[in-house]
């Protein structure tokens, strides 16, 4: 037969698992025990009629134990389930322990109480968004921003964005009072290159029209040079010779001619060679050589 005092003196002056000492008091770890304190009246072991409350997955139950079922320790507890209206539940507990000592009954609405409070709190908590600290290697943040530099290496993105915006300038999809929502340089850089392009083809539209007269793409000893010896014999041959008869000037006016010609071959030669190198087309150049005695020009295009 079960003898609650004798149990209580072993368990408190011997030895219990369920009690821990700390400097503050004894306390109880057994999850039957209404107070959690390690007393006479609330210790679950020591008395054969006890009750208390216990949660199973947010409900809440009634458990009470008596001295007829001490010899069935798997129907020693009775579980009665409590509604989740607190003054339901209470009514509920008063009608259950209605003939139970006054003090076990307190405690117990007590331990209703807290755990209705602190399932209050809970549902608020889960209710409320809070911010969730976390941390994250130095290794890896390296790893990511090594990753992101290659990936826009790769990916050329202001490359492709002027390129799209060329395309669609050229197709004229946009007209001058739409707001653009590409970003201002890769824009800015499109229309640069769009008016340099322009200017370009103009540029090479005028030198294919332009007509240069004379040789202003020559430098001044150049000139000297090649226009040297050609002043002194049209000087000669044009005015110290005029008593001489018309055959004398015609064969004067060819050697002359041929004179031009050899130096308009020279110099085209130069203009071919300056051509090639500054990549410009080659002028035309047009040289007039008069005659007095004769009124007649000869012409030499090259």
């Amino acid at each position: 037969m079960q003898h609650d005092e004798v149990i209580w003196q072993v368990i408190r002056h011997n030895h219990c698992s369920f009690m821990a000492k700390i400097t503050t008091g004894n306390f109880c770890r057994n999850p039957y025990n209404v107070t959690g304190i390690c007393n006479r009246s609330s210790c679950p072991l020591a008395n054969s009629r006890y009750a208390t409350i216990r949660e199973d997955n947010g409900v809440f139950y009634l458990y009470m134990k008596t001295i007829e079922r001490a010899h069935m320790p798997n129907k020693l507890w009775e579980r009665v389930k409590l509604p989740r209206n607190y003054e339901k539940a209470l009514e509920l507990i008063d009608k259950h322990l209605l003939y139970w000592p006054k003090l076990l009954v307190h405690k117990t609405k007590q331990r209703l109480t807290k755990m209705t409070q602190m399932r209050i709190r809970m549902r608020k908590l889960a209710l409320k968004t809070r911010e969730k600290i976390m941390t994250t290697p130095r290794k890896e943040k390296k790893r990511e921003a090594r990753r992101e530099e290659k990936a826009e290496k790769a990916a050329l993105l202001e490359k492709s964005i002027e390129k799209e915006l060329l395309e669609r300038l050229q197709k004229g999809v946009y007209p001058d009072s739409d707001i653009y929502n590409y970003p201002f340089e890769a824009y800015n850089n499109v229309i640069d290159k769009e008016g340099v392009q322009a200017a370009d083809e103009e540029d090479e539209e005028e030198a294919e029209v332009e007509y240069v007269e004379g040789y202003d793409d020559l430098e001044e000893e150049d000139d000297i040079e090649d226009f040297g010896a050609f002043g002194i014999d049209e000087s000669q041959g044009d005015f110290e010779d005029d008593d001489n008869d018309g055959n004398s000037d015609d064969e004067e006016a060819e050697a002359v001619a041929n004179r031009v010609k050899r130096k308009t071959d020279s110099i085209a030669k130069r203009l071919d060679k300056d051509a090639s190198d500054s990549k410009l087309k080659k002028a035309k150049v047009l040289v007039e050589v008069e005659r007095e005695d004769a009124d007649e020009k000869q012409r030499v295009v090259q």
